[in-house]
């Protein structure tokens, strides 16, 4: 029942919250009258620490500042009482203030004020809460007097010298010395737990020759107390077996009996440890044995988190900063030696004293408006939050009917006036507390008027107007405008009042002039204001300037005529090519008031001239060109015919008008070689930042030879200039002498300002450093500010010299304000816009949930799944992250891939869906859903099956011609990888093809089992190309291709696949010429384990291959040559059986070797063991095999010395070898062989 009551209140809250609304809270205008007048609740602005901890030897001050309006008064309690501060003469309250200062007399102690203070801040309006500040008085207690004996120890053992140091307030730090005042050494062996005693591993005989004393240093007094000393009396223990250790550095040749690990400090095989949040965690591990043992850490269940952890003390203590949650868990150290191990296992725990998520903020409302304060925490455990009103329990303060508390959040409804407070959340666990306060100021203001008095606006006629009212008031005011003071209200037509008080006029005509009054009134009263409006007629040309041509060396001249409004003053001033006119190296032209002159034109004088006519409120302007003619000349100059040339470089540079920021530079223009020099570049180096390297100041116009140089503060200028025509640029000028700038604060606003967060509970600042010309001076530094969004809570601020700064213990994914401002030795710059930064993300809260699919098929789904809510991700939401894999195949015995995939799905709409494509066919899927941020997921939603329906099959594994005789074809192949359904069948489709010529296509289908098929050909020296598919139910798969032989020039898009065996490189083999093929490698077993796609393409053949074995001519060829082998052979017998000489006779029955053998009278025989073999080709397949190719074309040759030609024909070549000293008439060739021959043709 308890527990139906407690959901029944959940659903209500979370039903008030959905249906709340609320007005956005007044925003009190920066105007010092009204900061002046505005009542104010109390706030606490600065006070002591919560644990206080003071020097006996100095007067005690406890802070506690506050503001308000009126000015607050302030009281305390001393351990929950009230503290009469005005019967202790010994301590007094500073005015205006509520820091207690609290002095002593002779035979007072500082230890009867220690306790818990509170301070109040009180006005009309409400009260303010400190922290319960707890004072304690340091303390630093001497050390027992104790007559310590001599510590007896055998040579070997391990020894622990206790400390036990008098307890202090804060605890002293303590520390071992000698009686000689030297600082015990600490190593491997000898180290200091973190108690303070000092552990030895195993003792030395050395360690006897100094004593050894504990002290104690505490911090508030700066004393020293040291603690008598300890004496050793190390005794040598002689060997006892053969397994001893000897070490001739440590023990001068004596054996010391080994011994392995055991600890010290923790004892026992395991332990506890309870650490706070954001505290340090230090593990401490301390074990003797000989020889020293070496101490090891690890993390059961995870890694040590290696960004925190640190080791110290030669790895026997380990050191997290900053603890967090995930820091818990078992921590295992382990203490080794060549002798054995031990383990000890710490167990940590990881609580938290509570923390902010979201600290209430001060809130102000007018009347019968609405609003909410806000008190989220966390810890562990979770803390308990009470809510106080003006420092007392809510619970015992009036009931108020527009005021509702439900958990953590107060609602406020239509606030009256006089009910503004002063509320606290108290948030607390077991482990501390957190106290915030946060007014509820309900403003009761009158109408005022924020602009001056009487404004006079002056407008041009016909243009849209606006008219400034800027007002507050609470209650809102409303705003009416009038005009001359009389009639109704202005709005409509060509009126328009905006919600802030501006009055529009959409166009401004004659009549519009007049007195305009806005009025802003509520319940508390009524302000006015007026503007007075006058409409000018526009400022306008009237003749303009038209473009000129003029021959160099007369006058120009330039009319422009104005017409304005009476009434306004204008003025006009001119500029050539957008740039104004200047003095420089010749007198430039005189202006008069509506025209300009300009004499003496030259090719300088030549561009484009405007008139700027400009009065207060408006402007107007024309241009026209000025075109330089040379003048006609019957004796054209002789250097008219040389080509123009680049300048020479100015000279005689000169720095004149010295002044903070600017120079004036005057240099001498050199020859422009016959192409007007157009403009000057002027550059400058310092030899402060980047010395020797010159760099671009500005440029000038080419008439120019005397400009102002804009410089920035605290740079060694100097400077030189480049002249530059059409023709290209001069060499630079000499370098001027040295000027340097003096220092000033910076200009620069530092670039780049954003923050960001590493961590869930940091924002890192970042920004890009100044230049270094931006620098302006030395000492240069970043002051960074930074607060919550919408929080009138006071900036936090560092000054530094990096380029960032990390702001740590931050709530998760929140926005901050941010704003930077460089500073040097002169003073600070500018202060930069504000920018919203965002600290770190954490784990989003929530899951998608409900997943479900709808409308599968066999390659796509789709997916439904209900959100989450924005606020849980706790992050920059990315996409809603499906994660999917194929489960299994609906065909039995098939193996398939358990890959994961990631499909990302961004949307935020109420009723999600995406498609999920790319799906094999006749599979059974599995898949879950999460919802991520930029570095983390959410936990998974529900786990959702399905199964794709059944599609077409992929091609054949295999289809391979095993075997080929004179008319027989034997064909083999095997099921697809995928079959993505039942297989029914395969269907194979063949046809003849010669050259370009293609036969009939024949049709045959295969039951599922069979998977080879032996063909009779009709014609022997036919090819075919064949193409194999399986079959499922839904339709015909992907064909595989094969040809006998392999030559084709058919386009038919096809698939083979050919199984490797050995590793890379390999060779791919009998492709088509001319081709473009896919080629891509994929596991044998899974064949979603795949590589990518690659594209190449074979080169064309020569000619189309053609079979000659078939054609007339070649048989008639083979006949003739048979018979003059005949006629040969009966002529060489003839002549033998008459007792004529050949030259083989008397070698005929000597073997041979495989080199050529000669004889005597320079004949020669040859002989190869390949005559008597049978020919064979051979083809490497991509398994690495080798097996027989049964259309080689090695076959019609003679031997295994082939070669292929370029275009993938066959030559068949031998060479006999000839001795230098045969006579032309003894050398014998073998032509070659005509089989060969003919068949290179093919």
């Amino acid at each position: 029942m308890l527990g139906q009551c407690r959901h029944a209140a959940l659903t209500l809250m979370s039903l008030l919250l959905l249906l709340w609304q609320e007005v956005a809270p007044i925003e009190v205008p920066p105007d010092p009258k009204i900061q002046q007048d505005l009542k104010q609740p109390p706030t606490i602005i600065k006070q002591s620490v919560k644990d206080y901890i003071v020097d006996p030897r100095d007067n005690i001050i406890i802070e506690c500042e506050g503001k308000g309006n009126p000015v607050p008064v302030f009281s305390w309690r001393r351990n929950g009482k009230f503290f009469n501060i005005g019967k202790n003469p010994m301590v007094t309250m500073r005015k205006r203030s509520g820091t207690l200062e609290i002095g002593f007399r002779s035979g007072e102690r500082p230890e009867d004020y220690e306790g818990e203070y509170q301070c109040f801040a009180n006005n009309n309006i409400g009260a303010a809460l400190s922290n319960k500040i707890l004072l304690r008085v340091s303390k630093a207690p001497l050390w027992p007097k104790e007559a310590l004996e001599p510590v007896l120890v055998t040579e070997g053992s391990s020894l622990v010298l206790p400390c036990n140091p008098p307890p202090g307030l804060p605890p002293p730090i303590t520390f071992w010395m000698d009686s000689s005042m030297s600082a015990i050494p600490r190593d491997k062996r000898v180290s200091m737990g973190l108690n303070g005693d000092l552990y030895f591993s195993n003792v030395l005989a050395q360690d006897a020759q100094r004593d050894y004393s504990c002290n104690a240093r505490f911090l508030f007094t700066h004393t020293i107390q040291q603690k008598n000393p300890f004496t050793l009396k190390v005794q040598p223990k002689e060997p006892y077996n053969d397994t001893s250790y000897n070490a001739t550095d440590l023990y001068g040749g004596r054996k010391v009996a080994e011994s392995t690990p055991t600890f010290l400090s923790p004892s026992g095989s395991e332990s506890s440890k309870m650490v706070l949040r954001d505290e340090q965690l230090l593990l401490e591990c301390i074990a003797a044995g000989l020889p020293t043992p070496t101490i090891k850490w690890f993390k059961k269940g995870g890694d040590l988190p290696g960004q925190k952890v640190k080791f110290e003390n030669y790895n026997k203590t380990l050191k997290i900063i900053s603890v967090s949650e995930e820091d818990a868990g078992e921590y295992v150290c382990m203490a080794n030696n060549h002798l054995g191990s031990i383990r000890h296992s710490i167990f940590v725990q990881v609580k938290a004293a509570p923390y902010w998520l979201d600290k209430p903020s001060n809130l102000v409302l007018a009347p019968d408006e609405n609003g909410r304060l806000v008190c989220r925490a966390n810890g562990n455990p979770k803390p308990n939050i009470q809510w106080l009103i003006n420092g007392e329990p809510l619970e015992s303060a009036p009931p108020n009917p527009n005021r509702q508390v439900l958990g953590d959040t107060i609602l406020f409804r239509s606030v009256q006036i006089g009910s503004s407070a002063v509320f606290q959340c108290n948030a607390s666990n077991q482990h501390g507390y957190l106290l915030a306060n946060a007014f509820v100021n309900v403003l009761d203001i009158p109408p005022r008027m924020l602009a001056p008095k009487n404004q006079l606006i002056k407008v041009i006629e016909n243009n849209r107007t606006f008219l400034d009212c800027p007002f507050f008031g609470s209650p809102l005011p409303l705003l009416r405008w009038f005009k001359n003071g009389q009639g109704s209200g202005l709005d409509g037509g060509q009126y328009r009042v905006y919600i802030n008080g501006t009055l529009e006029i959409k166009r401004a005509r004659a009549e519009d002039e007049g007195t305009y009054t806005c009025v802003a009134s509520n319940i508390l009263g009524k302000a006015e204001n007026q503007v007075r409006l006058e409409v000018k007629e526009p400022t306008r040309i009237v003749q303009a300037p038209v473009h000129l041509s003029a021959i160099r060396g007369s006058t120009a001249r330039f009319d422009c005529k104005v017409k304005s409004d009476p009434s306004l003053t204008v003025t006009v001033f001119w500029t050539k090519d957008d740039k104004p006119l200047n003095l420089g190296w010749k007198l430039w032209p005189r202006k008069e008031e509506e025209s300009l002159t300009i004499p003496n034109v030259n090719e300088g004088d030549e561009g484009e001239y405007t008139c700027t006519v400009k009065s207060e409120i408006d402007q107007d302007s024309a241009s026209a060109r000025l075109t330089v003619l040379e003048e006609a000349s019957l004796n054209p100059s002789i250097t008219s015919a040389l080509p123009p040339d680049r300048p020479d470089p100015p000279t005689d540079l000169d720095l004149s008008d010295p002044a903070a920021r600017s120079v004036r530079l005057t240099w001498i223009p050199g020859n422009d070689h016959r192409s007007t020099v157009t403009e000057f570049l002027v550059q400058f180096e310092e030899d402060r930042w980047e010395p020797d390297r010159w760099q671009n100041l500005s440029t000038y116009p080419g008439d120019l030879n005397s400009v102002i140089l804009q410089l920035k503060p605290f740079v060694n200028y100097q400077f030189r200039v480049i002249a530059i025509n059409s023709v290209g640029q001069s060499k630079p000028s000499h370098p001027s002498p040295r000027y340097k700038t003096s220092g000033a604060a910076p200009d620069a606003i530092p670039r780049g300002l954003r923050g960001w967060g590493t961590k869930k509970d940091n924002m890192e600042i970042t920004w890009e450093p100044l230049l270094d010309l931006e620098r302006n001076g030395q000492n240069l530094h970043y002051s960074v500010w930074w607060r919550r969004k919408d929080s009138v809570d006071e900036w936090n601020n560092v000054t530094t010299v990096q380029s960032n700064h990390v702001v740590h213990n931050t709530e998760t994914y929140v926005p901050y304000e941010i704003k930077i401002q460089a500073r040097n030795e002169f003073g600070s710059g500018p202060e930069s816009n504000m920018a919203i930064g965002y600290s770190g993300e954490d784990k989003p809260t929530e899951a998608p949930t409900d997943l479900r699919v709808s409308k599968v098929d066999n390659t796509t789904a789709n997916i439904h799944w209900k959100p989450v809510d924005l606020s849980s991700v706790q992050g920059e939401f990315k996409e809603y992250r499906l994660y999917y894999w194929r489960e299994a195949s609906q065909v039995p015995g098939l193996i398939v891939s358990k890959e994961k995939k990631t499909k990302g799905f961004y949307t935020t709409m109420t009723e999600p869906s995406g498609i999920l494509s790319d799906l094999v066919p006749y599979s059974r899927y599995q898949m879950y859903m999460v919802v991520a941020n930029n570095h983390f997921e959410s936990q998974q939603s529900n786990m959702v099956e399905f199964t794709t329906k059944e599609g077409v099959p992929d091609a054949p594994r295999f289809f391979r011609i095993n075997r080929r005789s004179l008319d027989t074809i034997y064909l083999e192949w095997d099921k697809p990888l995928e079959p993505n359904g039942i297989l029914v069948g395969y269907k194979l489709k063949y046809r003849t093809v010669n050259g370009s010529r293609l036969g009939p296509i024949h049709f045959e289908t295969f039951l599922p089992n069979v998977t080879e098929l032996t063909l009779h050909l009709p014609d022997r020296s036919t090819r075919y190309k064949f193409l194999m598919s399986a079959l499922t139910q839904v339709g015909a798969g992907e064909v595989y291709a094969e040809e006998s032989p392999h030559f084709t020039n058919e386009g038919e898009k096809t698939v083979k696949v050919v199984q490797v065996k050995q590793q890379p490189p390999i060779t791919v083999a009998d492709l088509i010429a001319g081709a473009e093929y896919h080629l891509r490698v994929y596991s044998h077993e899974l064949n979603t384990v795949s590589s990518k796609f690659i594209t190449f393409k074979t080169k064309a053949a020569y000619i189309d291959q053609v079979d000659i074995a078939t054609q007339g001519w070649f048989i008639g060829l083979m006949c003739a040559i048979a018979l003059i082998i005949l006629i040969l052979l009966i002529v060489c017998f003839i002549k033998r059986s008459r007792g004529g000489k050949y030259p083989v006779r008397d070698k005929k029955d000597l073997p041979l070797d495989p080199v050529d053998q000669k004889d005597q009278d320079g004949s020669f025989d040859y002989h190869s063991d390949e005559d008597n073999k049978p020919l064979q080709g051979s083809q490497t397949s991509l398994d690495g095999n080798v097996k027989e190719s049964d259309d080689s074309l090695v076959d019609y040759g003679e031997g295994g010395d082939g070669q292929f030609n370029e275009d993938g024909s066959f030559i068949g070549q031998y060479t006999v070898k000839k001795d230098k000293d045969e006579t032309e008439g003894n050398e014998s060739s073998e032509a070659t062989s005509p089989v060969n021959a003919i068949y290179s043709l093919a």
